[in-house]
């Protein structure tokens, strides 16, 4: 069983694997550590990973890149108008406000959700580590940027089912490079010392993130963190971009922004200017050929020169980098570190921020492109009942403040805080509220300006009914930030109140106690509950602290009178169901969504093997038609060489013509008739170069009995002990192998190169077989062993022989002697014996 770790970025993902050995990432079928997050669609299946990043200019309306910044958004929010703008495929509003990605397939127009199209990227990234570890994978944690919503995270969820993985955890890209940081580090203090501060810092193509983590020997805890969604390396390239598209369009009259195609290689070829900047500061070059109307274009551009347009993009991150400082309330003499990760750190710009504010010079202790991946790998092997890991736990934190609003009896609007920013999770509160009816909770994020739809999900408790007097019962509203980050009310229950009776001792008299809930409107305190940071996903074991009055089962004496019977009031817990409505597919559009990918799983692994047989044919017919002239001239005729070169420049127009689009049987069936003319002129040839090494072999067998034969015949010791009789049978046996090497040489010498011919070389060798098993057996039979003879035994007195017993006679070993000794032992030990 192997667990993997996903790093999904907006370009690229890596994939790393758990091991006995440690932690690997794993190569593509291009021997590249990352496959770009690309998925094209064309006529007769889909092109996911490199492949599709290839043809992103040849097909670029149908070739989708970007789409993660798509997930979890309604169309309308200001940041998916923003993508949108800059994506050169058609996108669209759904029924469900959600955004449709417009694609050609199949000869059809079909419409995608973000959510199945990064489903069809991850379940090439499956097939990928499957390919590479020779199993099949199904667990799996991937890592998600810390800034992530709750109905992002739903929607990474969904897609990762889609797909056919079992997503232990979600974890946060923050805390995935913290853990691949701490776990190996030796040197740690110990729990109970000061921790060590130490400040990452992860810049990608689209965002850049920041945390405060404090490490103990055997634990991290997040102390905070912050982040820029939109602010990335892409960024940097779009200004480089939009520099020299006015450049050129100065100089060369050309408008690089209205051709979507020359925008892609224009930003292209600036990302890979953009990295020589990181090493070089003089004036670099750009050189595009053919880029618009048949023009060659040409620019230069220095680091000093980029820095300055990217001034305001430059303060962002210093911002950033700022309020991680001041949310973690860390001195900077406080920090021993600053490691960073990601492409985009690479600037030299960025490095510079990191210095001045954390007044430290950045390390790159870890991998900065597959620290996230061996992070999640590290965190799956946890996770994995199939690994034994070094204890280590993880305390993570909320990245948004989350508050609940609902209705009192009375209709007006009540709210509480339950999880601030930067709160501990996982991690479970328990709410005690007082109701006579059903009642709904609004989850939602407190700071609304940030979030264009800041409401997280609806919860409605229900089958809450009046008390026995009309009286609030007391609901436990139990409140959960889990694995995943996902907000959830994990259960509902409701003390009632109930009364038994029994028969009271005649003697006994109590008087009555009721207990009456106060008919308060809306939680009491909350109770905190422990965090659990290794157990696995939900409950995992953790133990919360109830309030008092949940405990009491105890009956309580009724009030007895003249022996009547006796009441007792008990309380009784009931589960309440609960009904949420979240920003997530329900069960049967995600069973839906199963079903349609594994169909277009199917039809692609149909394509690819009528692809196959398709270049199974070509194939054939260059390597064949190649020989014929050169290696395979000898082997056969003139008149055969011709009828075989017309039918393979048949097959080969046939291919590019009316054979262009066949089903797969039918190359198959090509195949077939061209290897039956083929075939048998290889063979030819394979069977004139062994052949000769065959008989030699077989000759070499036959000489080597016929000179063992001569020893006999001579009287050598070694073989004098064998019968006459039997090495005549195998001097005949010589004879006849002789006879038949002789002949069958004869045959083949006169056969020609182009016939063929009437031995093969695994005849040759059964018949080596043949004769071997038959000689062998009497030729190198051994040699008996020969008698030895013993000492007489000694007499037990003297040591001298027994009177008659022969000299020459066999010894009785002690094992005999024994066996003998206990048979001549009576069977009854008890009986009584004579003794002298």
């Amino acid at each position: 069983m192997s667990v993997i770790g996903i790093d999904f970025g907006t370009d690229g993902c890596y994939i790393a694997v758990a091991r006995q050995g440690g932690i690997e990432t794993i190569a593509n079928d291009y021997s590249l550590r990352s496959t770009p997050s690309c998925v094209a669609f064309g006529e007769k299946n889909r092109i996911l990973g490199v492949a599709a990043k290839n043809q992103m200019t040849t097909n670029m309306k149908n070739t989708l890149h970007g789409f993660k910044r798509l997930l979890g958004r309604h169309f309308r929010d200001p940041k998916i108008q923003n993508e949108v703008s800059i994506l050169p495929y058609r996108t669209v509003e759904l029924p469900d406000r959600g955004v449709g990605i417009v694609v050609r397939y199949l000869n059809e127009e079909h419409t995608f959700t973000p959510v199945q199209v990064t489903a069809m990227l991850f379940t090439k990234l499956k097939h990928t580590a499957e390919q590479a570890l020779g199993i099949k994978v199904n667990d799996v944690v991937i890592g998600v940027p810390v800034y992530f919503t709750d109905a992002e995270r739903r929607a990474l969820l969904d897609a990762a089912v889609t797909s056919g993985l079992n997503v232990l955890r979600l974890l946060n890209e923050t805390t995935a490079v913290a853990l691949c940081y701490g776990i190996y580090k030796q040197d740690l203090p110990a729990p109970e010392e000061k921790p060590r501060n130490v400040v990452f810092v992860d810049c990608g193509a689209a965002n850049i993130q920041v945390c405060a983590v404090a490490f103990n020997k055997g634990k991290l805890k997040m102390l905070a963190t912050a982040a820029d969604s939109n602010l990335g390396g892409r960024d940097f390239d779009r200004l480089m971009a939009q520099h020299f598209s006015t450049e050129f369009k100065s100089r060369y009259k050309i408008d690089a922004s209205s051709n979507p195609r020359a925008w892609v290689r224009l930003c292209s070829e600036v990302e890979k200017l953009k990295k020589q900047m990181s090493a070089n500061s003089t004036d670099l070059p750009i050189n595009i050929e053919c880029f618009m109307d048949d023009k060659d274009v040409s620019g230069k551009l220095n680091r000093a020169s980029m820095e300055e347009m990217s001034s305001h993009l430059l303060k962002r991150v210093e911002t950033t980098l700022q309020q991680c400082l001041s949310d973690s309330n860390l001195k900077v003499d406080d920090i021993t570190s600053v490691e960073i990760v990601g492409g985009s750190t690479r600037i030299p710009a960025i490095k510079h921020l990191m210095e001045k504010v954390f007044k430290k010079v950045p390390s790159t202790t870890l991998n900065q492109d597959e620290a996230v991946a061996r992070g999640c790998a590290l965190q799956c092997a946890m996770l994995s009942p199939a690994f034994k890991v070094r204890e280590f736990s993880i305390t993570d934190v909320q990245p948004y403040s989350i508050q609940l609003v609902w209705q009192d009896e009375s209709g007006q609007e009540a709210d509480m805080e339950v999880f601030p920013k930067n709160h501990q999770v996982p991690f479970s509160k328990m709410l005690t509220f007082f109701r006579r009816e059903p009642f709904t909770l609004q989850a939602q994020y407190t700071q609304p300006s940030i979030f264009p739809d800041p409401i997280i999900g609806h919860y409605t408790i229900e089958n809450v009914n009046p008390g026995p007097e009309g009286e609030c019962q007391k609901v436990k509203v139990k409140v959960r930030v889990n694995l995943h980050g996902l907000f959830t009310i994990a259960s509902a229950s409701l003390t009632e109140k109930k009364e038994t009776v029994e028969e009271p001792p005649e003697t006994m008299e109590t008087e009555e106690k009721t207990d009456k809930a106060p008919a308060a409107d809306g939680p009491n305190d909350s109770q905190e509950a422990p965090s659990e940071n290794q157990a696995p996903p939900e409950e995992g074991g953790q133990q919360e602290k109830m309030d008092t009055e949940k405990a009491p089962e105890t009956p309580q004496p009724a009030k007895n009178e003249g022996g009547e019977k006796k009441g007792k009031k008990c309380l009784k817990t009931v589960d309440l169901p609960v009904k949420e409505v979240v920003k997530a597919h329900t069960p049967n559009d995600l069973n839906i969504l199963v079903e349609r990918e594994a169909q277009m799983v199917q039809a692609d692994k149909l394509e690819n093997e009528r692809i196959n047989a398709k270049n199974a044919v070509e194939e054939y017919v260059y390597d064949i038609r190649g020989k014929i002239h050169d290696e395979l001239e000898k082997y056969i005729s003139d008149a055969d060489r011709d009828k075989l070169s017309i039918q393979l420049e048949d097959t080969e127009n046939w291919l590019y013509e009316e054979g262009e689009d066949c089903k797969k049987q039918i190359y198959l069936d090509k195949l077939a008739d061209l290897k039956k003319q083929g075939e048998p002129i290889k063979t030819r040839k394979r069977e004139r170069d062994d052949l000769p090494r065959a008989f030699e072999v077989l000759s070499g067998s036959v000489q080597l009995m016929r000179k063992a034969v001569d020893l006999f015949k001579q009287g050598d010791e070694k073989y004098n002990h064998l019968e006459a009789a039997q090495v005549e049978k195998v001097e005949k046996a010589i004879e006849e192998k002789q006879d038949w090497v002789d002949k069958h040489l004869g045959l083949v010498s006169s056969t020609p190169l182009h016939a063929d011919l009437p031995v093969t070389a695994s005849q040759v060798m059964s018949e080596k077989g043949t004769f071997e098993a038959l000689v062998n057996p009497i030729m190198n039979k051994p040699k008996p062993k020969p008698k030895v003879e013993e000492p007489p035994p000694a007499d037990k007195e003297g040591g001298k022989k027994a009177e008659g017993e022969q000299s020459n006679g066999p010894k009785v070993d002690e094992e005999q002697q024994q066996q003998q000794q206990q048979q001549q032992t009576p069977k009854d030990p008890t009986e009584p014996m004579d003794v002298d």
